[in-house]
């Protein structure tokens, strides 16, 4: 790890800026931003304008930096820029401590304004006193005004071949797209927890302290994949434990932090519904000095990690978790369901922004622990659901077949299930074999709106008893379809599945058939000799209606002769 600045003769420098890297070997978690910058360089394939965006402290301003001394490396054997740097160049130097003439730091923070940028378009044009390349390092640069960006931008397309702009922000979508679009962008990642663990306990070496490896694991899993906020912690610890150096126990007092011992207690005692002696718990804790809103946060970091170790096997082999609390998390994760756990997640982080605003936290802890504790054995809808069936209170629930493929469903209506005595089904229920007859029985019931609806707005994908998938035309109503499925539960005592096709289907409306007919029928008549020859006579007239002709029933024909009498019947004699 390179060390470029020395320390002052009875001064002491913070790990932070002592340990800033110098070159891009000494970079940790940046490995495609290097290699892409390795790459461009060695095909001479230089930008521009770069702008570098991460969270708080994973090295924008640092990049920037090593990337503005990479510009203007000067050495012996090297005269272009290179971002292999064994050896400070000429420039090096000054350039890290932000002192070269050529290269430029400017906090957009304190300067946001047009007249700022406009000082750097008027220097732009003057070649670098020294260096090969004029740098330009613009720190939180989405502070800039709009007028400021606006000045910009011309600059930015087209600078000066000695020119090059080096962006850094926390808040890339702050910055306008118009300077985006012009600049190479590198996301700077946080670095993983056993990254930063291993980086810590180089540092240790180095400083001579003597560090537990859980308590680097425990700083570094606090600082969230910012090195700055590791090394911050650090030096706090080292401060903190003096000849002891840097404990666990002395880092969890310093930091207000529950033990993971005591964490992985509390979730169990929670969630069996041991609520008693989960507050004992929180209440030492507290007297202990830890904070109630990092104790949720620490349980939900472990809920987090039970839930993945039920998921999948794999995550019981992290290295970054204490062996206690991976064998703590493989015993849990085969005793609760999936449903518990959601719904423990779900509890313990509206606990915690409860935490964070309330005047008495402890309380607030208490109390989500409580909701916690009581809410673990309650089942979930699908179980809570099967034992009212299996009571006889609820109607077990129709499973529709499963869809062919291709007919991937978007959205899904239910109606509830019905209760057995308040909405038995009676004894002739309607029978629905087809799209027509659900609209037969809707004009049946005088439910005009809905027949309305079955007729304009549903596109029909499939029909089949206890099921219908369909495509609502743009002008339906976004409750068609769980109004549908109540209206069959209220009419057939059955429970349908009302889905709604992903894929548009393609079969018209009933009255977009309807009209088809109607259209058909009106260009037939419209092609008849004698209609062709009355339009032409009449300039105007249009067709309104096609209708069939009565069919007049034919008249019975006249009685045979034996079945009519007049007068006495015939005798023998009579001739017929």
């Amino acid at each position: 790890m390179a060390e470029l600045i020395p320390d002052a003769p009875g001064g002491y420098r913070v790990l932070a800026r002592k340990y800033r890297p110098a070159t891009f070997d000494d970079l940790i978690g940046q490995e495609a931003m290097v290699r892409t910058l390795a790459n461009s360089f060695a095909a001479e394939r230089i930008h521009q304008a770069y702008i570098l965006t991460g969270v708080r402290g994973v090295g924008k301003t640092t990049t920037a930096r090593i990337l503005a001394r990479a510009f203007n490396y000067e050495a012996p054997g090297v005269e272009r820029p290179s971002i292999e740097m064994p050896v400070l160049g000429v420039h090096c130097q000054a350039i890290m401590e932000s002192r070269h003439v050529d290269v430029i730091e400017m906090d957009a923070a304190s300067h946001t304004g047009i007249d700022d940028v406009r000082e750097i378009i008027e220097n732009a044009r003057y070649r670098p006193v020294s260096a090969r390349t004029k740098v330009y390092i613009v720190d939180e640069v989405h502070m800039l005004s709009k007028a400021a960006f606006n000045g910009l931008l011309k600059t930015l397309e087209e600078p000066p071949e000695h020119v090059k702009f080096l962006f850094a922000t926390t808040e890339i979508d702050k910055v306008p797209v118009t300077v985006r679009s012009r600049c190479l962008r590198f996301d700077l990642k946080r670095i993983e927890q056993d990254a930063l663990a291993r980086h810590l306990t180089k540092i240790c070496g180095l400083e001579g302290v003597q560090a537990e490896p859980d308590a680097l694991a425990l700083i570094a899993r606090v600082a969230e994949g910012s090195v700055r906020d590791s090394l911050s912690l650090l030096d706090q610890a080292i401060a903190y434990g003096g000849a002891a150096g840097v404990r666990v126990e002395n880092l969890r007092g310093m930091l207000g932090l529950s033990d993971r011992g005591d964490i992985v207690e509390l979730f169990k005692l929670a969630m069996r519904g041991e609520v008693a002696a989960a507050l004992e718990i929180t209440a030492r804790l507290y007297r202990a000095g830890a904070d109630p809103a990092e104790m949720l946060l620490s349980l939900s970091e472990f809920c987090h990690y039970v839930t993945r170790a039920k998921i999948s096997a794999a995550a019981l082999d992290d290295p970054a978790v204490s062996e206690a609390e991976r064998r703590a998390a493989g015993e849990i994760s085969g005793t609760l369901s999936m449903g518990a756990l959601g719904r423990a997640w779900t509890l313990i982080m509206n606990g915690y922004a409860d935490v964070k605003d309330s005047p008495r936290p402890l309380a607030s802890l208490d109390m989500a622990l409580v909701k916690l504790a009581y809410a673990a054995d309650l089942p979930g809808p699908e179980e809570a659901l099967r034992k009212l069936a299996d009571s006889g209170a609820v109607a077990a629930p129709r499973i529709a077949p499963p869809s062919p493929s291709g007919g991937a469903r978007a959205s899904v209506a239910f109606a509830p299930a019905p209760v057995a005595v308040a909405t038995a089904a009676p004894a002739a229920a309607p029978r629905l074999a087809k799209f027509e007859d659900l609209v037969a029985l809707a004009r049946e019931k005088r439910d005009v709106a809905l027949v309305r609806a079955l007729e304009h707005d549903m596109r029909i994908a499939r029909f089949e008893p206890g099921r219908i998938e369909f495509t609502p035309v743009a002008t339906a109503q976004p409750t068609l379809a769980p109004t549908l499925a109540k209206k069959l539960l209220d009419w057939t005592g059955e429970r349908w599945m009302i889905a709604i096709a992903r894929d548009a289907a393609t079969a018209p409306t009933l009255r977009e058939t309807a009209k088809a007919k109607e259209d058909e029928k009106r260009d037939g008549a419209a092609a008849h000799p004698v209609v062709r020859k009355v339009l032409e006579q009449f300039p105007g007239a249009r067709i309104v209606a096609v209708r069939a002709p009565e069919v007049q029933a034919p008249e019975a024909p006249p009685p045979a002769d034996e079945d009519v009498g007049y007068g006495e019947p015939p005798g023998e004699d009579d001739e017929i």
